[in-house]
């Protein structure tokens, strides 16, 4: 991580990517930490924002207009020289209002600063973006010529081509192409209201006050949308009113719809958005058992507990593998939210689609372990929600359909919801573009005997 303090946008956005890329870090986390440590006034964090998470989602782009400028493979670029011109080409390819002269040479300051390159580096990429501006202002971009859909939405939209495929082959190919487009844009924060202490209409008044932009969502009761500002600072979050959740959290919540005074048990409950929905639907009566591998991790749950005033959450260290005594068939309800791909949260999280196909092969026998496992905690008449933040079907219903075939016992059970109506086969998968969410997916079952 490079420790010296970054001035400028450009620079907050440059050490985002090299963090990412030598030290694993995740965007939020990284661009978070540069700008604490920055401290810029807010029109340059929004671009500081704007150009880390514009490469990350556009960079197979920056890549097809760096390979027809660069007299240089990509591959044989050092990796700080090449996330700097991506930086270089988004701004002059894909933004507006950024003066040619401006990205080139801050981008070369950059390079000549931070990526130890030699003086014919630093000359050689101040060639190819000067080549790319004149190329941009003269309209003599190279255009993007595909063999099929698929390749073109896998370049116009920087997403792996395999998992564009696994779109087109799931939603269809135009359906696949607007899941990708959604993907690129910015998510709104979302917000849920916590109903124990105030109501949507006050927390709508208070953001609004506050300078934000809120909105209700049109399907899902006690969640706001809105942009603008730091959420954290608001005495509306700091006392508890709302918390940082996604609507399709809620919606999950919606579906188990946990009952007052129940045993509830959340499986793979970090941080503890869903358990907290949970603890509310449930007016704070009963328990909320709410399970996670990792201590460090329960500590976050005991905090926003503590904030939104929830006393019948029991943070629990479990691995969600092994059963866990005094809890088998005694469960009203469950919630099995599993480890999963995440291609669901791509707005949120852009570099997440990069993770490589093989690494994910292994996620459905996890997945189906962990629900082969936690459905044991539900008693005879108890449900169970199975959920993933993934929109791939073999993470999905595939896994639930594997299982009511190993187990009679247990049946889908259909719902209706305002942000998916009516669900004959008990599940559903939640798209951005369509229901104003993340991508998700939700199954809910009972247990027969």
């Amino acid at each position: 991580m490079i420790k010296k303090r970054p001035a400028t946008a450009r620079e907050v956005a440059a050490f985002s990517l090299f963090s990412m890329a030598e030290d694993g870090a995740w965007s939020d986390g990284a661009l978070h930490q540069y700008l604490a440590r920055a401290g810029l006034p807010g029109r340059d964090a929004a671009l500081a924002t704007r150009l880390c998470y514009g490469v990350l989602q556009n960079r197979a782009m920056c890549d097809f207009y760096l390979a027809k400028f660069s007299s240089v493979r990509l591959r044989k670029i050092a990796p700080r020289v090449l996330d700097c011109l991506r930086l270089g080409v988004y701004q002059l390819t894909m933004m507006e209002r950024i003066p040619a002269h401006a990205a080139v040479g801050e981008t070369v300051a950059l390079i000549e600063k931070y990526a130890h390159a030699s003086p014919r580096t630093v000359g050689y990429a101040n060639g190819v973006l000067r080549a790319v501006a004149r190329a941009a202002q003269e309209g003599g971009l190279p255009v993007l010529d595909c063999p099929d859909k698929e390749r073109y939405y896998a370049l116009r939209y920087s997403h792996p081509e395999w998992l564009v495929r696994a779109l087109s082959a799931q939603f269809g190919q135009k359906e696949a192409g607007k899941i990708c487009e959604a993907n690129n844009r910015t998510a709104p924060l979302s917000l849920r209201v916590n109903t124990l202490r105030t109501t949507r209409e006050d927390a709508l008044r208070a953001l609004a006050d506050a300078g934000f932009e809120p909105r209700p969502h049109e399907a899902i009761a006690d969640v706001i949308l809105c942009a603008g500002g730091d959420i954290a600072s608001l005495p509306l979050f700091r006392d508890g009113l709302v918390t940082v959740q996604d609507g399709a959290g809620a919606v999950c919540a919606d579906i188990l719809s946990p009952t007052p005074g129940a045993l509830t048990v959340d499986c793979c409950a970090a941080p503890g958005g869903k358990s907290f929905a949970l603890a509310a639907r449930m007016q704070d009566t009963g328990r909320v058992v709410s399970c996670d591998i990792y201590e460090h991790k329960l500590d976050r749950i005991r905090a926003g507990a503590a904030r939104l005033g929830l006393g019948c959450i029991e943070p629990r260290l479990a691995d969600a593998t092994r059963l866990q005594n005094g809890l088998a068939g005694q469960a009203d309800f469950v919630l099995c939210d599993v480890p999963c791909s995440g291609m669901g949260i791509i707005r949120k999280k852009p570099e997440i689609r990069y993770k490589p196909e093989a690494e994910l092969a292994g996620l459905p026998a996890l997945q189906g372990a962990i629900l082969e496992n936690c459905a044991q905690y539900v008693r005879p008449g108890g449900t169970l929600v199975y959920s993933t933040c993934t929109v791939l079907e073999r993470e999905n219903a595939g896994v639930v359909e594997g299982f009511l075939a190993a187990h009679p016992g247990f049946s889908a059970v259909p719902f209706t919801h305002p942000a998916c109506g009516e669900r004959q086969d008990g599940m559903v998968t939640l798209l951005p573009h369509v229901h104003d969410t993340d991508g998700f997916f939700i199954a809910k079952l009972r247990r027969n005997a």
